[in-house]
């Protein structure tokens, strides 16, 4: 079965509620181990994972050109850790992606 990650409702719907928030404090020993993806605010972050797992390296690898998605840097981490962030996660074996949370419309 080969199903395109737009039409993938039922991953789509399970990626969503398995995705958590979480203190950067949690994640540091997987930030350590170089698993913990940064994926920028302007991308929905269950479309990253979806896209993650279905391995569209075209759009995974344009993100990445882009600056959308990289793995967490060393200044982000402090930074995260200086304010003890709270982060949007998915996990996308063997990846945690994570996201700042978007501010709120007023």
């Amino acid at each position: 079965m080969d199903t395109k990650p737009e039409n993938d409702t039922d991953l789509r719907d399970k990626i969503n509620r398995e995705t958590a928030r979480l203190a950067w404090s949690e994640l540091q020993k997987h930030f350590a181990g170089g698993t913990v993806v940064f994926v920028s605010d302007e991308l929905d972050l269950v479309d990253v994972a979806l896209r993650i797992s279905h391995d569209d390296k075209a759009n995974i690898v344009q993100w990445m050109a882009d600056g959308k998605i990289a793995k967490v840097s060393d200044q982000q981490a402090q930074e995260w850790l200086e304010t003890d962030a709270e982060l949007w996660t998915s996990v996308v074996s063997p990846f945690i992606l994570v996201q700042r949370e978007k501010p709120r419309a007023h």
